[in-house]
């Protein structure tokens, strides 16, 4: 019984806790780099306007429910979904696949941004400069990123060991804060460069010349697809972390700490690095779109044309290590949680069970950069793969399924039960009923289906 009842006897010790447990799983690398180039992309504002629209109805929605999933009851991901229909067990095992394939390939990414952050602390920062030759060699090896990412596993392992308040809610309350530190004083920073307010007019006013209705259809599916990233939506890791959140805190006004902490830090992070590349670039609105480069390749040159460039580049490679981290910690906890709960271990069993497997896992997308660059998969290589696989397809599926789930099967009576356990009224309940019943899928086929029909 001890062995059954582990996996949740020690749920957050506080809101707080909780609060800033669940916003540092969703401030990760999506908000740090993917956020600022999807915004420079498409239409600067417009792009903010959307995505700030989708958050406060489709994120608010979505990660309410997960969450309330979990809370209600008490179960990692596969067994939650399976308490509320027995048909729908598929579904737990489905959305526990996710951050199966996510967590390795994640910490490999974080293994690539301590190399970087070591780089600069050393200071060296200027060696990561140029045509991408620094990150394109660095990967293609094998001895370096494979130490690199075991380094960030380990980390990651050690905290998720220590627990849910004596590991994650202990370390989310000393990062995250420093974190928010960070990401102000890079900003102000790079706001004050000189030629940075044309930076800050091409991010923050909409920009609709050009604007077809292929490309509003791309914008809303980007910003869709960015919630995803940023709020940690159909990974399992919100359940996990419902199911111990404390029944007393109100989940509606968590929920809104969360999102509104998350879209500010995404916020923040585009007003780094949009006027920073801006000024570097002379305003050439193509060195912003230069996708996961922009982190590796086009930042470093940005960090040493800058006066004090090495401090900054330290500084935003700790910033950025910081949100890899509190992501990966719970993602692992997810995996562990739900190893914990089917196969009644210990948290250290469970975490060192998980740690082969990320370490398995993990080595392959290494790998696909150097010794087996040849090996594609769809013509993608292997992390790419595995990035596609579980963003572009599992993840709007889980989240679909979810929505059928408690808006059509369950009733979203069942959300609003768990949200009245700690407030004496729901007032979401209107838009959380749409969202779920209606909206939300069509949004979910709209994801699916906007990558076949833009290509046609």
């Amino acid at each position: 019984m001890a062995k059954q009842t582990e996996a949740k006897e020690k749920g957050f010790g506080s809101k707080l806790g909780f609060v800033l447990a669940a916003a540092g799983s969703a401030v990760g690398l999506g908000n740090i780099w993917r956020f600022p180039y999807l915004a420079a992309k498409y239409g600067g504002g417009f792009f903010l306007i959307i995505y700030i629209i989708l958050a406060v109805t489709f994120g608010f929605t979505l990660m309410l429910t997960e969450i309330a999933i979990g809370r209600r009851t008490g179960k990692s991901v596969i067994g939650a979904y399976r308490s509320i229909d027995k048909r729908f067990g598929f579904l737990g095992w489905l959305a526990a696949l996710v951050p199966v394939i996510i967590t390795p390939y994640y910490c490999v990414i974080g293994g690539w941004v301590l190399k970087y952050l070591v780089t600069f602390i050393s200071g060296e920062g200027e060696t990561s400069a140029g045509d991408g030759s620094f990150f394109t060699g660095f990967i293609g090896e094998v001895g370096q990123p494979t130490g690199f990412f075991f380094i960030f596993l380990g980390i990651t392992a050690v905290v998720v060991m220590f627990g849910v308040k004596k590991g994650i809610e202990r370390i989310s309350k000393l990062m995250m804060p420093v974190l928010v530190v960070l990401t102000i004083g890079i900003a102000i920073y790079t706001m004050t460069l000189k030629g940075s307010g044309e930076g800050l007019k091409y991010y923050l006013l909409p920009d609709l010349s050009g604007f077809t209705f292929g490309m509003f259809l791309k914008t809303i599916a980007a910003a869709m697809g960015q919630l995803f990233y940023s709020m940690s939506i159909a990974m399992g890791i919100l359940v996990t972390y419902g199911s111990y959140m404390r029944k007393e805190d109100s989940l509606e006004h968590s929920v809104r700490q969360i999102e509104l902490f998350d879209t500010a830090i995404a916020v923040l992070a585009g007003l780094i690095i949009v006027p920073a590349v801006f000024v570097f670039s002379g305003g050439d609105k193509a060195a912003l779109d230069a996708g996961p480069g922009l982190m590796f390749i086009t930042l470093p040159k940005v960090f040493d044309s800058m006066a004090g460039g090495q401090i900054i580049g330290t500084a935003f490679f700790v910033l950025v290590a910081l949100a890899a981290l509190t992501s990966s910690i719970s993602l692992m906890e997810t995996v562990v949680s739900i190893i914990m709960e089917k196969f009644r271990l210990r948290r250290i069993q469970a975490c060192l069970i998980t740690f082969g497997i990320c370490l398995v896992l993990g080595m392959l997308s290494v790998l696909g950069y150097s010794a087996w660059d040849s090996v594609k998969l769809f013509g993608m290589q292997l992390l790419d793969f595995f990035d596609f696989i579980s963003n572009n397809l599992m993840m709007p599926v889980v989240a679909m399924l979810t929505c059928i789930l408690i808006g059509w099967i369950a009733k979203t009576d069942y959300i609003e039960m768990e949200v009245l356990e700690s407030q004496k009224k729901f007032g979401s309940r209107g838009l959380v009923n749409v969202m779920l019943r209606f909206v939300c899928i069509v949004c979910m086929i709209i994801i699916l289906v906007t990558p076949f029909v833009t290509e046609i």
